[in-house]
């Protein structure tokens, strides 16, 4: 293994110049640092990360809390996105990327004393129950922590703009003529209460009045969930014209269901999803629905997050909205009768 010595000694220079150079020290001279630089590239050199962590109390290394409840772990197109563009953007940085349990082997142990069995310099949380006591400790720690598409007091925060998303997507449905409109929502989240007020402020906004049994809870990610909430809602005497589903892979679930009642998807009825996954561009027709930028979200969430390790003194707390796009794809017919 090439260490600090072998460079010092390919420069004819000491340990201590070699190591101010690699460090950025401004009391050596450009040629050595130039010099001392391309020695230890063409050693092959890396300094020690063990020895770093204890010269300058950072282990270059954050923690990501990723504990999905629909147990569809980086399957899940939305999560995997924005945790591919926040890996990209801290490795860009000069950080690695652990992923935080709570269990070290056979060994039980909370969210934060794993963090800090780590040593990870702060945590992303992308997606875990926000009000365990587990999540409330961590954020309460002295970690930096920044959270996605939730918010804590004094802690940042990426959020994916849902409340325009839903106001976007049920405005283009109108539009399209539709006035009966039924919205499957997901679990109780902080997403989900942002979905929904943001769907009545949109109905009444447009004068619109909304069965309840039009307003449904599925899961996210659950295409059987999504499947039989659909029967039930085109069961009805007075059936909606377009249902929005929880999620563009939560919508195959209806959409069979409607196939084998022997409807047509537009004819007879129309769907929308969320999230603008690849799936929903190769589905036929082609599913409407709401693209969240999870590029954006990644990348904000890593700027912000490095922010808060390297800047403490001045980086402030704050929310971050990220908007998305409609995409209005080929699944919700126009209505000529309204």
């Amino acid at each position: 293994m090439i260490s600090i010595r072998d460079v010092a000694s390919r420069c004819g220079v000491s340990t201590a110049t070699v190591s101010k150079a690699l460090n950025g020290y401004s009391d050596i001279s450009k040629d050595t640092k130039e010099k001392v630089l391309k020695a230890a590239e063409e050693l092959g050199y890396f300094p020690n990360s063990v020895a770093r962590t204890l010269k300058t109390n950072k282990s270059n290394n954050i923690g990501v809390l990723f504990n999905d409840g629909t147990h569809s772990g980086l399957t899940h197109d939305y999560f995997s996105g924005i945790l591919e563009s926040f890996k990209v953007g801290v490795e860009k940085r000069g950080y690695d990327v652990t992923f935080i349990n709570n269990n070290i082997g056979d060994k039980k142990m909370n969210y934060l004393e794993h963090c800090r069995y780590r040593g990870v310099d702060g945590i992303f949380i992308a997606c875990v129950d926000f009000n365990s006591p587990a999540v409330m400790q961590l954020v309460s720690s002295e970690l930096p922590v920044v959270t996605l598409d939730h918010k804590f007091n004094n802690r940042s925060a990426i959020i994916s703009d849902n409340i325009l998303g839903i106001h976007d997507l049920v405005s283009y449905i109108y539009s399209q003529g539709h006035r009966k409109i039924a919205f499957i929502h997901g679990e109780s989240t902080s997403v989900t209460q942002s979905r929904l007020i943001s769907f009545y402020r949109t109905i009444e906004e447009y004068g619109l009045n909304i069965p309840e049994e039009y307003v449904r809870q599925g899961i996210y990610h659950r295409a059987d969930a999504t499947a039989k909430i659909t029967k039930e809602l085109l069961d009805l005497s007075d059936r909606p014209t377009c249902i929005i589903f929880p999620d563009d892979f939560s919508a195959i679930g209806g959409i069979n269901m409607i196939h084998e009642r022997g409807l047509s998807i537009t004819k007879d009825i129309s769907v929308a999803g969320y999230d603008g996954i690849l799936l929903s561009k190769v589905l036929s027709p082609e599913l409407t629905t709401y693209k969240q930028d999870t590029e954006a979200l990644g990348q904000k969430s890593a700027e912000k997050l490095i922010s808060h390790i390297e800047k403490p003194k001045t980086t402030l707390p704050e929310t971050i909205m990220v908007k998305g796009q409609l995409l209005t794809g080929e699944s919700v017919g126009q209505l000529k009768n309204y």
